[in-house]
């Protein structure tokens, strides 16, 4: 028997349907055909979604490469076992690991710095972070004179916020742009301005333009460390959004963080192509750098190798989601040949290594030092002593400039944890050999150049007009 009393979206709402685009459609074939109770029940099945996936009951096992050798270090181990725990938990996850440059970043159920996550069938942008294909290139000048090179190296880069004025952009090659304009996610104008203006710069926080000699042969070597600039950002920022949307249809109680893209969608496809066309990009940002330093200082250019260490790598079906650590399977970098670089601090070496896949390291080994506090708490952990006098104990010896030209503490070789504990842990938990150093003779980074920002010059000069105007009152 046919139906004669319409129905609307809170009927359906009333059957347990959420509303959706196919309402209309739905709303309104139900009333043409005066559907009875049972033939609405038959005609909306297909529209029944499959039940939300929950959380694991439990975190999924993992390996722990790291462990605690002060009080300091104890608390950084506790908080990411922590945050590490409740990211084994999200629903696509089948392995993790993590490194001995560990540390906590965000709020709980973030992956850690120093972590990786295996995935199957999925992205989670939140687990790559915003700073997508942050990486280290090497190249090696053989016996230029590290002094020319680095005064080459500082005239040719770039630090600080954003990008270069247009008289001084580096081409932006056509097969690049090809690849931007290929892709659905990508061919964004705005977005491309960026890359453009972006290319040829370096950031701030924790990049560097390094320059050292090799331990074992003596030679000049660059190494720059930096990601995908604002044009990585842009893209996380989409790829967020889109997990977003996947997470409030398949998995609500998925942290958001942690929200994913199924590989097996259009959208998975899309991103993954994305990512693809984004460490190009940063690839090229690396070359141009060393290219125009090797120009500036008339220097040869003998050998040359890179890695990232924030990205997401796939085999198999499963993906490999490195939040700061450096690949060591060949598998996951088969257009790359030569050993992985993994800096330290400013005054330590930076370990040229080679290594082997196992089940704890799962193809992976540290990408750094890390950290056991926040900048800031490093900072305060100064007290009162002169910038300039911490600047030059920790700096002894080596030709460290700033590219703003304020000292930031919180890079210096003490806001690390301790080099010789990375170094031992590697050993200890099979995380890549050593096969090589690169001595410092010094290096570049951006500084504290927010120091000087518009705005806090404006609030300074309000701040003394303020203490003149009360001194003239108390003494007219």
């Amino acid at each position: 028997m046919k139906n004669n009393t319409p129905i609307n979206g809170d009927t359906l709402i009333e059957l347990g349907f959420e509303p959706d685009a196919w309402f209309k459609e739905a709303i309104e074939h139900i009333n043409t055909h005066g559907l009875s109770e049972e033939g609405m029940k038959t005609y909306l099945e297909p529209f029944k979604k499959p039940p939300m996936i929950p959380l694991k009951v439990k975190p999924v096992p993992y390996s722990i490469n790291l462990k605690a050798e002060n009080e300091e270090e104890s608390v950084n181990v506790n908080q990411v076992i922590a945050t590490m725990n409740e990211v084994m938990r999200t629903p696509t996850v089948v392995s993790g690991s993590v490194m001995p440059d560990a540390c906590p970043t965000s709020k709980i159920g973030t992956i850690p710095v120093g972590g990786v996550v295996v995935t199957k069938n999925a992205i989670h942008p939140g687990m790559h972070s915003a700073d997508i294909c942050c990486s280290v290139m090497l190249t090696d000048f053989g016996k230029t004179d590290p002094k020319l090179l680095m005064d080459a190296a500082y005239e040719s880069t770039h630090f600080g916020p954003g990008g270069r004025d247009r008289d001084n952009q580096y081409p932006f090659p056509k097969a690049l742009l090809e690849a931007f304009e290929g892709n659905r996610i990508l061919n964004d104008n705005n977005l491309i301005q960026v890359a453009r203006k972006h290319l040829g710069t370096q950031g701030d926080g924790n990049h560097f333009l390094f320059i050292g000699k090799s331990k074992k042969t003596g030679n000049t070597m660059m190494i720059t460390h930096h990601g995908s600039r604002g044009v990585g950002a842009k893209l996380f920022s989409k790829g967020m959004k889109i997990a977003e949307k996947f997470r409030k249809k398949i998995s609500k109680e998925t942290l958001r963080q942690n929200a994913w893209i199924p590989f097996d969608t259009e959208e998975g496809k899309e991103y993954w192509d994305a990512l693809q066309v984004i460490r190009k990009w940063t690839k090229e940002n690396h070359e141009v750098i060393h290219n125009k330093a090797a120009q500036m200082a008339g220097a040869k250019i003998e050998n040359r190798f890179w890695n990232e260490h924030n990205f997401v790598f796939k085999e198999d079906g499963l993906f490999y989601h490195a939040k700061g650590a450096t690949p060591l399977k060949e598998s996951f970098m088969p257009d790359v040949s030569g050993p992985r670089l993994i800096p330290l601090n400013m005054a330590e070496p930076v370990l040229i290594v080679a290594g082997e896949s196992t089940a704890s390291n799962l193809g992976f080994a540290p990408h750094g030092a890390g950290r056991n506090v926040s900048r800031t708490a490093h900072k305060k952990s100064k007290g009162d002593k002169p910038i300039e006098e911490i600047f030059a104990e920790e700096t002894k010896g080596l030709d460290v400039r700033f590219y703003s030209n304020e000292i930031d503490i919180s890079e210096l070789p003490s806001a690390y944890k301790s080099a010789k504990m990375v170094r031992n842990q590697m050993e200890e938990f099979g995380l890549g050999n050593v096969v090589d150093e690169v001595i410092p003779y010094g290096s570049i980074m951006a500084g504290d150049y927010a120091k000087n920002a518009p705005w806090r010059v404006r609030k300074r000069k309000r701040m003394e007009a303020k203490e003149s105007k009360g001194s003239a009152e108390i003494n007219p």
